[in-house]
């Protein structure tokens, strides 16, 4: 995928949450600003770390919160580990980008402890992974909350170029997307 590729899928992908979920869960631009000053800084450096040491990890982190946000909204579920947990599931083989999230999470805890949600690193990272990529950036509204629960279950709500396309679109329309969402998010992954 190109990185202009990357940037327009992101785009229209961050378009679309925003669009549903900023007012729903009162999210905010500058939300860490007083409790966290460095948030978004020690998120791009740590993202910035490793780009530079190999630049296919901005696909990596953008599919990652891709998978994260289209099961139960964005947070940070799908980087919860056990043996039926979202990330265990089918759909999810092959993410990358765990490491940088973790990364990230425990320079944060040790700058400001349990502060930052990891739902909001991974909404930064992946926005970061774009922008170095030669993307666009944007100002992400923070304040997400991490979600408890994973099921491995929920992952199959997840599209997969195996689908057949009447399957694809369903399981976009369930998540109030249109045929171009599709074709936009999942054309760029067909083989």
């Amino acid at each position: 995928m190109l990185a202009s590729e990357i940037a327009t899928v992101f785009f229209l992908f961050n378009v679309l949450l925003r669009s549903s979920l900023v007012h729903s869960q009162g999210l905010q631009r500058g939300f860490y600003d007083s409790s966290c000053p460095d948030a978004e800084d020690i998120v791009r450096s740590t993202v910035e770390k490793y780009y530079n040491n190999d630049a296919t990890i901005a696909p990596g982190l953008l599919r990652l919160h891709f998978h994260d946000c289209f099961v139960q909204g964005c947070d940070a579920s799908v980087l919860i580990s056990g043996a039926s947990s979202e990330r265990s599931a089918p759909q999810n083989f092959g993410l990358r980008g765990f490491e940088v999230i973790d990364d990230a999470k425990s320079q944060l805890e040790s700058t400001c402890p349990g502060v930052v949600s990891c739902a909001d690193i991974l909404a930064l990272a992946a926005r970061d992974s774009v922008d170095l990529t030669g993307g666009p950036s944007w100002s992400v509204p923070l304040g997400r909350r991490d979600g408890r629960i994973s099921s491995a279950a929920d992952a199959k709500a997840l599209p997969s170029p195996a689908d057949p396309v009447s399957v694809q679109r369903q399981k976009f329309a369930d998540q109030g997307l249109s045929d171009h969402d599709l074709v936009t998010l999942v054309g760029n992954n067909l083989p």
